[in-house]
């Protein structure tokens, strides 16, 4: 049985990359330190310029600490085709630094994480968790976000040699497991990947059952090329969703709970990865903003957790 391999983040360090939603300012040297001695063996980039952009300097500091290049999230605005320009430039630019650092392309590379814009749509930021059909995309507005989404994971591709997954993520245009399934019904499955994130698929869903995570394990289990690990606080996602709190007042009472503490059935998600010969990377993202506690102590808990259902 292949083992699964266990990353970690920035965005659980407080490097976040939404403006507001930013923790404490932790030197990328300490983080990845702590990172590694709390047990994570990877690491995706952050924000451009947290980490450095020199793949010679930065593949120093990941070697000397046994830490691999996992992947790296770049948001993109795709319902707008203006935005696509200036996405696959930003998009290619990361990915370079990513070959470039790792000396790996293909499945044995890390990967460019393509994202919307999250967080900067006033009603999609309001209503996150509580999504409908009308706060959707229109059909033309969802053919320019696919082409897109394939025109950068294309480039990527043929520039650099690595794939790109994209990473469904509330508060933006691809949220809910019905947009998912849209943008993937829209994309070529040789082409763009899912990055799978436990959290969000469940807040994402506007329900609190952790049944939602399986069913959509299995709904999109052929387009899974990584997977985000993040708990879900159910009771502060009722009250989120009863009091019509915006996404960010969500994350700041805790909506993203410490693993095995929300309703993620993560023993049941770590059956199903090993079942179906899941061999990417697993990432625990732990989104910790000032008054939440000290980010190495929370990336222990969380690992001694994995360690507790077997990983």
């Amino acid at each position: 049985m292949t083992a699964l391999r266990i990353a970690n983040a920035p965005c659980s360090w407080g490097s976040l990359e939404f403006e507001g939603l930013q923790g404490e300012a932790i030197p990328f040297g300490q983080m990845l330190d702590e990172l590694r001695e709390t047990g994570y063996v990877g690491s995706e980039l952050g924000d451009w310029g947290y980490m450095p952009t020199d793949a010679g300097v930065l593949r120093g500091e990941l070697e000397r600490r046994e830490v691999a290049m996992v992947g790296a999230f770049v948001p993109v605005a795709l319902r707008h085709a203006d935005a696509h320009a200036r996405g696959e430039a930003r998009a290619i630019r990361v990915a370079r630094l990513l070959a470039e650092t790792s000396g790996a392309a293909g499945e044995q590379g890390p990967l460019l994480i393509l994202a919307d814009d999250n967080g900067t749509d006033p009603v999609r930021t309001a209503q996150a968790g509580r999504i409908t059909s009308p706060l959707g995309l229109n059909a033309k507005e969802w053919e320019t976000f696919a082409r897109g989404a394939e025109r950068i994971a294309r480039i990527v591709r043929e520039e650099t040699g690595l794939r790109t997954a994209f990473h469904h993520h509330c508060a933006g245009y691809v949220e809910t497991p019905e947009e998912t399934a849209r943008l993937l019904a829209l994309t070529d499955a040789r082409l763009l990947g899912l990055v799978f994130d436990t959290g969000h698929m469940l807040f994402g869903s506007g329900q609190n059952d952790g049944q939602v995570v399986m069913e959509t394990l299995e709904r999109f289990a052929e387009r899974i090329w990584h997977v985000h690990f993040k708990d879900c606080q159910p009771q502060v996602a009722a009250r989120a969703r009863s009091e019509r709190w915006d996404y960010f007042m969500a994350v700041r009472h805790g909506l993203f709970c410490e693993l095995g503490k929300g309703a993620v059935p993560f023993p049941a998600v770590v059956d199903w990865l090993r079942a179906h010969h899941y061999r990417g990377w697993i990432v625990v993202e732990q989104d910790v903003l000032p008054g939440m506690g000290s980010p190495k102590a929370s990336a222990q808990r969380n690992r001694d957790y994995l360690r507790s259902i077997g990983l």
